[in-house]
């Protein structure tokens, strides 16, 4: 593992009680940077940061309680966050896939949860972030996109959907913060084997695996490695920018 710098720094991982996020904060623990947990799963944010502390004895963990789809919570998760410690980094990782299914079949419903959490609740952590690391004029942001967000998933238009305009998003952001110290990036990951595929057919697995060229998913530690960096000072020229972790599937 190289020796990534987060030493002094406090992280915000949304969805840190599992997959991504989880592998996203014990990166960035081992980096030396103190995490605050962010999900709705309060019984599983409470095992991971219990795992967490184990696997990093003079760690720093704390989780605070947020649904992100709902801006009142995003609001009041950022006060209990700010009381801990200011914050230099958040890595945006909620997510949930909707089911997969013919746009002409998809349940109005599912579409709508699915915008409330890719994309409204990320909006809503952005939005209530940036202004406090711009008032301190230090910050990184990432967040977590799609390869399906570039190219469009069949079966998967609401989650396709809204990581394309998580990047949208995140080039916007990164625009409007270049007078600053803050800067505002995205990765866009193909497939990576966590419980999110708990949400998925076997069907639509097999489908995101026939177009990767290295012919394997993503690891978690693999996606955490780049999003770790990008939280650090090293990461100081790139903002709006879109990293690939696709395995060689995209072509932009």
């Amino acid at each position: 593992m190289n020796q990534l710098d987060m030493k002094g720094r406090h992280g915000v991982v949304t969805g840190g009680a599992t997959g991504l996020g989880y592998a996203i904060a014990d990166r960035m623990l081992a980096s030396g940077a103190r995490v605050t947990l962010w999900d709705r799963d309060i019984g599983g944010m409470g095992t991971a940061a219990e795992n967490l502390k184990k696997k990093h004895p003079n760690g720093h963990v704390a989780c605070v309680s947020v649904d992100v789809a709902e801006h009142a919570s995003v609001v009041n998760a950022t006060k209990q966050t700010l009381a801990i410690a200011p914050v230099d980094a958040l890595v945006n990782c909620a997510g949930i896939t909707g089911p997969n299914t013919k746009v002409w079949d998809y349940p109005v419903d599912a579409w709508r949860q699915v915008m409330d959490v890719n994309l409204n609740g990320l909006f809503y952590c952005c939005r209530e972030l940036s202004t406090h690391m711009r008032e301190r004029n230090y910050g990184r942001i990432v967040n977590i996109a799609s390869v399906a967000g570039k190219e469009g998933n069949p079966n998967a238009s609401a989650y396709s959907t809204s990581k394309a305009a998580v990047i949208g998003l995140t080039k916007s952001l990164g625009k409007e913060m270049a007078d600053t110290e803050v800067r505002v990036n995205c990765v866009t990951p193909a497939a990576v084997k966590t419980a999110i595929f708990d949400q998925m057919t076997p069907e639509h697995i097999q489908f995101m695996l026939s177009k990767i060229p290295l012919g394997r998913f993503g690891t978690p530690d693999e996606i955490a490695s780049l999003v770790t960096w990008l939280c650090t000072e090293d990461c100081s020229f790139s903002t709006g920018a879109v990293f690939d972790l696709s395995g060689g599937r995209a072509t932009y």
